[in-house]
């Protein structure tokens, strides 16, 4: 969510398969979008409304039907507002303001609405779900999720490429998880046994967001050394000229 701007802070280079799924993806939705988003600006309706509302609705979906156990109608909401993302970018664009402030609401909004999502799941568990450790494995997947696109925006701001690709990033903990939770949802329809998705989603998405934390961590300290050690190296250069 959010208008894009050149920079995005991201260092790292995605797998082949990321970037083409990336690539032709967006380009499709971009396509039956763009008219959509056209409109909206006829209309008045400017990107940061659209990013918020778009925030907003995943919120809801997430804290209004998960706790309830209603994950397949849960799933459709956010998955409707989610689309929010790219029509959000492609306003921008059409409207030239693409912008730092674009991005830093859309990495600030994205937390929220991450938070709200694995929350939505931790209250079903601790409530009706009444499951301890998959509550505790949700409160993991959301903190963690949180800490692993700490490390990056940290390791970045001191001037450090954090240039990993990690096992689980942001794209597949949604993935993973609401995919997961729709299918489980079906449970509610008839079809048995799926339910145990959402359990075992929940478990790779935590297990790999801890993976991931670690790759970065380890990174950022290898970046690290590297970056004082050669500006040691460039210190000690100036002082014997």
């Amino acid at each position: 969510m959010g208008q894009p701007v050149a920079s995005r802070g991201r260092a790292a280079t995605p797998t082949v398969g990321k970037a083409m799924l990336n690539k032709y993806a967006r380009a499709f939705f971009t396509r039956v979008l763009t008219p959509f988003a056209a409109f909206l600006i006829r209309r008045g309706v400017s990107p940061d409304t659209v990013t918020l509302i778009g925030t907003a609705g995943v919120v809801a979906g997430a804290l209004v039907f998960y706790p309830m156990g209603e994950f397949f109608w849960g799933t459709v909401v956010i998955t409707l507002f989610v689309f929010s993302d790219l029509v959000d970018g492609n306003m921008a664009r059409q409207l030239g303001r693409s912008s730092r402030w674009g991005a830093f609401l859309d990495s600030t909004l994205d937390r929220v609405a991450d938070g709200a999502i694995f929350g939505g799941f931790a209250l079903w568990y601790a409530g009706a779900g009444d499951d301890d450790v998959l509550c505790a494995v949700s409160i993991f997947c959301l903190a963690s999720g949180q800490v692993v696109s700490y490390t990056k925006a940290r390791g970045e701001s001191i001037g450090l490429p954090v240039a990993v690709n990690g096992l689980v990033e942001r794209a597949e903990r949604l993935v993973v998880s609401l995919v997961a939770a729709g299918f489980a949802g079906l449970h509610k329809f008839g079809v048995p046994g799926i339910q145990y998705l959402l359990p075992v989603a929940l478990w790779i998405v935590a297990v790999g967001s801890l993976v991931t934390l670690v790759q970065r961590v380890v990174t950022v300290r290898r970046e690290a050394a590297e970056a004082d050690a050669a500006a040691q190296d460039s210190q000690g250069t100036e002082a014997a000229k």
